[in-house]
């Protein structure tokens, strides 16, 4: 049974006269009236509202970047369209037209529908759980979002796949030699291999061989900022510390705004399953974790740009002044204060190819992209930590055997009992203790094809013929994008409080104004509720900052 046959009435609510009417003060316009067959609004429509309808009836219906076309659902009266895209006043993943006897209705564009979600506890959350309802539906359903044509496990391919599925974005995937329906789009459009992978966007536009900024930006996925306009706080990070500020700072009317080089979640959400967050007695994988924050930060009004990066972090120009951040697309933003969130980055391993087969045969996350490309393979897992003992845990049902690799004696000094019992039980793990990766095989442009393990007591060494290399062995602060503007200890970590600046708050850094939170600071318990915990704290020192700014400033 599909997720639209099972959870029908949560996606297509009908709401009752009473609910109908609080939804209608909310209104952004007046009522409508569509002669039958009327477009209402299309896919790649950009700031298209929710529409409640009054009289009438809606057909709703899916499509793709090759146009292929897929019926939804026929909402009447007392049901509203739309999903998480109308939060934003992103571009529509759907297209609607009157029904036969056309349809009457009122819009919400995106401030107004927050405005709901928040203003009525229950039409709130109706409405919210059909928002990201049917989000879930058109990622699970097909002929929606883009399409992705390429090799399978082509370094460029999984970048953007990456970018979707952590983002939450519908797509496809066609191979562009082992499917008939790939080769048959790679011919007609004439594209050669050098020009692989190809996104078709769902407005069809075709970008070849894309970077992640032009196919976000094909997406509508990046808002577009005013550096004329300064903002309460800026995040620049969205794991689940930068989420956590997000959902905090906004729900109290903060101007906030969110900036991640990659995706929202961080490394905690390329996590299969986190299972000692409090609340989640069976576990929540960490995309599903990040993708609620996520929800929540839209819900309050956060504007979120993803991919893209803050570069640094202007130097400090006069008291008083608003902090400005440079960004990878050229420009700049304003912020009263900021928040330094980045957590850290995948550390990796003294090996001369290494960089040759990232992202075509080696990975720091095991993500369901990963899961898909390996699966019934034989595989190698470098790591001993936690984050470690979960991907084994999520890969190994998955794979047909796979290889654990660890320096140390045994796994007791560096993971967590449970996952240690675990792996244990696991038929198709296999342990090689006191040993590191010596060596890659493989042509770069096909990817990986062997790893070689040595001892490192005697040296003896062993050759694996996989494809498939996970590292999990630790990160480093992702701190150096602030080029010397706040202080860090020497392995790179921001310190804050009073002791690197009398007066200072707990959370602020040697910057008056800013703030480092999560993984990247120095002193932090590196796990996901401490890393939450501390993004809600900040949020009340941001308002102490802004006050102590506010009073320094001399009346005019």
């Amino acid at each position: 049974m599909s997720l639209i046959d099972e959870r029908r009435h949560q996606m297509f609510p009908v709401l009752a006269p009473a609910q109908i009417a609080t939804m209608r003060r909310f209104a952004s316009g007046p009522e409508r009236r569509f002669e039958p067959g009327a477009h209402v609004f299309d896919v790649g429509d950009v700031g298209a509202p929710t529409w409640l309808i009054l009289a009438g009836s809606l057909r709703i219906v899916r499509r793709d970047g090759l146009g292929r076309e897929k019926p939804i659902t026929e909402q009447g009266a007392g049901q509203f369209t739309g999903e998480v895209s109308q939060l934003a006043g992103r571009p529509s993943l759907a297209a609607a037209t009157a029904g036969p006897e056309g349809c009457t209705a009122v819009p919400l564009d995106a401030a107004h529908l927050r405005a709901l979600a928040i203003g009525s506890a229950e039409v709130g959350e109706v409405l919210m759980r059909a928002l990201i309802l049917r989000r879930v539906g058109l990622i699970e359903g097909g002929a929606a979002g883009s399409v992705l044509v390429g090799r399978p496990g082509e370094a460029s391919l999984v970048a953007i796949e990456g970018l979707l599925s952590r983002n939450g974005y519908p797509y496809a995937m066609l191979d562009a030699a082992g499917d008939e329906e790939g080769r048959e789009l790679v011919q007609r459009l004439g594209i050669g291999p050098e020009e692989l992978p190809l996104l078709i966007c769902p407005t069809g536009r075709v970008l070849k061989r894309p970077g992640l900024a032009e196919a976000a930006t094909c997406l509508g996925m990046l808002p577009t900022l005013d550096p004329a306009r300064v903002y309460d706080v800026a995040v620049v990070g969205a794991g689940p510390a930068g989420l956590a500020t997000a959902v905090y700072a906004a729900s109290e009317g903060l101007a906030v705004l969110v900036l991640d080089r990659h995706a929202i979640g961080g490394q905690a959400g390329a996590s299969a399953r986190i299972e000692n967050y409090l609340g989640f007695p069976t576990g929540i994988s960490g995309q599903a974790l990040a993708g609620r924050a996520y929800n929540q930060a839209q819900k309050f009004g956060a504007e979120l740009a993803i991919p893209l990066a803050a570069m640094r972090l202007e130097a400090e120009e006069t008291d008083g002044a608003p902090q400005r951040l440079r960004l990878s697309d050229g420009t700049s933003v304003q912020a009263r204060t900021v928040v330094v969130a980045t957590g850290a980055r995948y550390r990796r391993p003294d090996i001369p190819n290494l960089a040759d087969f990232e992202g075509s045969g080696i990975a720091y996350w095991a993500s369901p992209v990963e899961a898909r490309l390996c699966a019934g393979e034989d595989v190698v897992l470098v790591g001993g930590g936690n984050s470690a003992g979960q991907a084994v845990s999520f890969l190994a049902p998955k794979v047909s055997r796979l290889h654990l690799v660890i320096r140390g004696e045994g796994l007791e000094a560096s993971m967590s009992r449970y996952l240690i019992d675990r792996i244990a039980a696991l038929p198709n793990v296999e342990l090689h203790t006191r040993t590191e990766i010596a060596a890659l095989e493989g042509d770069p442009a096909q990817g990986l094809e062997a790893v070689t393990l040595r001892a490192r007591q005697d040296g003896a060494t062993q050759r694996l013929a996989v494809r498939h290399l996970f590292l999990f062995i630790g990160a480093d602060p992702n701190a150096d994008w602030l080029g010397g503007t706040v202080t860090v200890d020497r392995q790179g970590f921001v310190l804050t409080g009073d002791g690197v600046r009398p007066g200072n708050l707990p959370l602020e850094t040697s910057r008056r104004g800013v703030f480092a939170i999560g993984d990247v600071r120095a002193g932090s318990t590196k796990r996901v509720a401490a890393a939450v915990g501390e993004g809600a704290a900040v949020v009340a020192q941001i308002h102490a900052a802004l006050a102590r700014d506010a009073a320094a400033t001399p009346a005019a």
